[in-house]
């Protein structure tokens, strides 16, 4: 399969734009989602130690991926333990 492909791009020059971007937007896809994943709050890998990993995270923890004008070491409680 990938000797065909090959030959294509060899004879089709103007597709290798096509697949240069094609395989970055694969990549950064799979990076966000590795990063939702592994770094979201809300997913519990380990349930028997930490069935709800969110009740720990503290006011000024950042866990989103972009936040416009947001100072998170400002931030003060503003909710009950449990």
């Amino acid at each position: 399969m990938f000797a065909t492909v090959r030959k294509q791009l060899r004879s089709h020059p103007a597709l290798i734009p096509l697949f240069i971007f094609i395989g970055g937007g694969v990549t950064m896809s799979m990076m966000y989602l590795g990063r939702l994943a592994l770094k979201n709050p809300d997913v519990c890998w380990d349930r028997k130690n930490n069935p709800e990993p969110w009740n720990k995270l503290g006011p000024n923890d950042q866990y989103k991926f972009f936040t416009v004008n947001m100072d998170y070491s400002k931030l003060k409680k503003d909710r009950p333990d449990f």
